[in-house]
């Protein structure tokens, strides 16, 4: 993976991020948002938030981002362990294992802070390589939400639930 480096996401990065959240919506089957329903302003505020809450990454390819993760606590006390995952790779970059190493750097900063207890997140049943990747990090399928999400065709995905238990909740 010459060329390619994953570091926190700045705010800078929105415009940027909106672009390849566009794109990857344009394939359905990826992301329950449809191409340019979240707006720039809505990914700088979640990077915002989530440098003192969670975490949040870009992965760049040659100095071009081609994918983002983060992890985002629960805001209620009794669940505030559970971080959600999201990670998405742009199209043009899947299959260069990419994802798999957003998703081993949150995890190792998932394993030294304290308030991660679990995490968890969505994936399209119809989504395999996303599911063999998070199966590969030791995520288990702890649920099916049947028909979550409406394709732009009409048609009907599941969504897995997948979990990760991280070290012991204080």
């Amino acid at each position: 993976m010459s060329g390619t480096r994953i570091r926190l996401a700045r705010v800078a990065d929105a415009d940027a991020m909106a672009r390849g959240e566009h794109d990857t919506a344009a394939e359905p089957g990826f992301l329950v948002a449809r191409p340019g329903e979240i707006p720039a302003s809505a990914f700088a505020r979640k990077i915002e938030e989530l440098t003192t809450l969670g975490r949040y990454i870009v992965c760049e390819v040659d100095g071009r981002i081609a994918g983002h993760a983060f992890l985002d606590p629960m805001r209620l006390a009794g669940i505030a362990h559970v971080f959600r995952l999201n990670l998405v790779v742009y199209p043009g970059y899947r299959r260069r294992g990419l994802g798999g190493a957003m998703l081993a750097s949150l995890l190792e900063w998932a394993h030294t802070d304290g308030r991660v207890g679990k995490v968890e997140l969505n994936v399209r049943a119809s989504n395999a390589e996303a599911i063999r990747l998070y199966l590969r990090h030791g995520f288990e399928q702890e649920g099916r939400l049947r028909r979550r999400v409406k394709l732009p065709d009409g048609s009907m995905v599941d969504d897995l639930v997948m979990g990760l238990g991280i070290g012991v909740v204080p």
